[in-house]
C-alpha cells in the first residue's frame, strides 16, 4: 500500500507550486504542476486520473481523478490556481507553508489549497474500501481569472457525479446561493491636443465623467430594482473597479478606460444587464463628439441556486449544524449545476483572508473539516443508495 504524505506535508508541496492565475499575461502562470502533483499522489491510491487541457493550445488543465464506478456519487472540487499576491505586506514567503499563532500562512491556504490537501489526505484513507458510488476529486484551472476551466467542463458535457461539494472558503458554513457576475471596460476616445488650448483636442476624461454619471445612476437603480434579504448585501452591486486616462498633465487625454463589475442576485440575466449598460452609456454619450467602445473583461458567472430542500444541502446543514446561507462572492457552483450536478459551497477557510497578504489557515478549522467530508463520502459514496 502507498503511503499519502501528511497533511502539513501535502499543504506545504501544493504552497510551495505556484500557480498564479491572471488577466495580466505577466502574472499568469500555468496550474499544471499543482495538478500533475495531485496525480502523482492520488494514481498509486487507486484514482483513474485524467489530465485534461482547457483548450487545445493551453498550457492550463483540469485534473479529474475518479475512485469507484457508477452515475451518481460525489465530487470534490476546488480550483488549483491562486491570485497573484503583493511584494509588501507579507511577513512571509507566499509560497513557504509557515506556521505560527495556530495558523497555516500562504498563497492559497485558505483560498484554497488548503482545501485540496485535505481531499487527498481523505483519498489516503481510502485505500482499499470499496465505494458503491464514485468518488471524484476535481481540480480546475484559472477560477480566479476567468472560471475557463469549470467553461471547459461546462462544454464538454462530461457526466462527473449526482452531487458535489465545493470548498471555497466560506468558514465551515453550507452556502446554497451566490450572486452572478460579469466584468466590463468602457472606453471613451477623444483626440489629442496641446493643453494650451482644449480646441486642439477632444478631452476624453471629461467624456468618461459623462460616463461615470450614467454608470453610478444605473447602479444606484439596480440597488432600488429587487432585493433578496438572504444576502449580506441583499441587492445588486457594481463596482468601478479602475480607471486609466491620458499619459501627461500638459497633453489633451485621447483615450480613458474604466473597468468595473456587476454581481446580480439569482434569477438576473448577465446578457440582459450587460446590454442595458451598453445601451444606456451609448444614449449617453450620442451626440457628442466622444467615441464609446466596450471590451469584456470576464464573460460571467451566472447567479448560483441550488433547492433548499435538495439532499446535499440538508446532509451539509446535518453535519455543519448551520442552514445554508447565501454570499455575495462567486463561485464555479453555477457551471457545476449546468453539469446537472446539486451543489453545495462548503469550506474551511474564510473569505476575509482570500486574495490578502499574510493569507491564512484556522488549525482549528482543520478537524471539523475532516470530519465532514468522511462523513460526506460515507453518505453520498459508501452507503448503499438507490438514487
Amino acid at each position: 500500500m502507498s503511503a499519502t504524505p501528511t497533511l502539513v506535508e501535502l499543504t506545504r508541496t501544493l504552497i510551495a507550486a505556484p500557480s498564479i492565475s491572471s488577466t495580466v499575461p505577466a502574472f499568469d502562470m500555468s496550474n499544471r504542476a499543482v495538478c500533475e502533483i495531485m496525480a502523482n499522489w492520488l494514481q498509486p491510491l487507486g484514482f483513474a486520473c485524467e489530465l485534461r487541457p482547457i483548450a487545445a493550445d493551453s498550457d492550463k488543465c483540469n485534473l479529474i481523478a475518479t475512485l469507484g464506478r457508477g452515475d451518481g456519487g460525489l465530487v470534490l472540487a476546488g480550483h488549483a490556481d491562486t491570485v497573484p499576491y503583493d511584494d509588501t505586506g507579507w511577513e512571509s514567503d507566499p509560497f513557504a507553508l509557515t506556521e505560527r499563532d495556530e495558523r497555516w500562512y500562504g498563497l492559497g491556504t485558505s483560498d484554497m489549497k488548503g482545501f485540496l490537501a485535505l481531499c487527498v489526505e481523505l483519498a489516503g484513507e481510502l485505500q482499499g474500501r470499496a465505494l458503491k458510488q464514485p468518488l471524484v476529486l476535481l481540480a480546475t484551472a484559472d477560477e480566479e481569472s476567468g472560471m475557463d476551466g469549470a467553461r471547459a467542463l461546462v462544454a464538454s458535457g462530461q457526466k462527473l457525479g449526482r452531487h458535489a461539494l465545493i470548498g471555497e472558503p466560506t468558514g465551515l458554513h453550507p452556502v446554497r446561493m451566490h450572486k452572478g457576475i460579469f466584468m466590463e471596460a468602457v472606453r471613451v476616445g477623444g483626440h489629442a491636443g496641446h493643453s494650451s488650448n482644449p480646441a486642439l483636442g477632444i478631452n476624453a476624461i471629461e467624456g468618461m465623467h459623462l460616463v461615470l454619471g450614467e454608470v453610478l445612476a444605473f447602479r444606484d437603480e439596480l440597488a432600488g430594482r429587487e432585493r433578496r434579504a438572504e444576502f449580506p448585501v441583499p441587492y445588486a452591486t457594481l463596482n468601478t473597479g479602475c480607471v486609466h486616462g491620458g499619459d501627461s498633465p500638459n497633453r489633451i487625454p485621447a483615450q480613458c478606460e474604466l473597468q468595473l463589475d456587476l454581481r446580480m442576485l439569482p434569477g438576473s440575466d448577465i446578457g440582459e444587464l450587460r446590454g442595458e449598460l451598453r445601451e444606456r452609456l451609448r444614449q449617453r454619450l450620442g451626440n457628442t463628439a466622444w467615441q464609446l467602445d466596450f471590451r469584456v473583461l470576464f464573460d460571467g458567472a451566472d447567479p448560483f441556486e441550488t433547492a433548499a430542500q435538495s439532499e446535499i444541502v440538508m446532509v451539509t446543514e446535518a453535519l455543519t449544524g448551520s442552514p445554508a446561507r447565501a454570499v455575495d462572492f462567486a463561485t464555479e457552483g453555477g457551471m457545476f449545476n449546468q453539469l446537472g450536478m446539486n451543489t453545495i459551497v462548503l469550506g474551511p477557510g474564510d473569505i476575509e483572508q482570500a486574495h490578502q497578504p499574510n493569507e491564512f489557515l484556522g488549525l482549528e478549522r482543520i478537524d471539523p473539516m475532516r470530519r465532514i467530508l468522511r462523513r460526506m463520502v460515507q453518505h453520498f459514496c459508501v452507503e448503499d443508495r438507490h438514487d
